[in-house]
């Protein structure tokens, strides 16, 4: 196994990953919760997210532009992934999709350089029911994007994934929660 991804496994377990009884998002119980932005917005996790979620990109035959999602949790990922793409010579730009339009300024709902005709990523910090990205892939359509697919930091491996392959997105997930839960265990 890689050991950045053995590094990103274990900042998740350590700082993100919490036992109790909790409600999710998607309204979904769970004695697991994990808080990815405790991880993806510290020095070393937004290293090692922009490196793997970067490097997931490249090995993926989406060949993409930009890559964002539903603020907050894509939001540090996305900005990982478009500054570890400068070393590359291949840019790839960073965007958030807000909850709700802007009622000032230019009423923009996705913010940053995203421009219509992008070929874009759709990013999750943690993929659940997969309901966020649903939200993000019909904001970006509507926007004039092409989304290629989904990227997730944590699939949870709780039916977003296979919801977001069925309708036509494939997903790359940098981890599942079981690979966070071998290294509480291990910790």
């Amino acid at each position: 196994m890689n050991s950045s991804l053995d590094d990103l496994q274990q900042l998740l377990a350590d700082r993100s990953a919490r036992r109790g009884r909790f409600t999710l998002s998607s309204g979904r119980e769970s004695s697991l919760y994990i808080d990815a932005r405790l991880t993806t917005m510290s020095p070393e996790g937004l290293a090692l997210v922009g490196t793997l979620g970067l490097r997931a990109l490249r090995e993926s035959t989406w060949n993409v532009q930009s890559v964002g999602g539903l603020t907050m949790g894509a939001d540090p990922v996305a900005y990982a992934i478009a500054y570890a793409s400068v070393a590359t010579g291949h840019l790839i730009r960073a965007f958030s999709v807000r909850k709700e339009a802007k009622t000032h300024g230019t009423g923009r709902l996705i913010e940053g350089p995203f421009v219509a005709g992008d070929r874009v990523a759709i990013v999750e910090d943690v993929i659940t029911t997969g309901g966020s990205a649903l939200r993000a892939i019909s904001d970006v359509r509507e926007g004039g994007g092409t989304v290629a697919g989904v990227l997730a930091v944590v699939d949870r491996n709780e039916g977003g994934s296979e919801a977001m392959e069925t309708v036509g997105f494939p997903v790359i997930a940098l981890t599942t929660s079981a690979g966070i839960i071998a290294r509480m265990h291990a910790g």
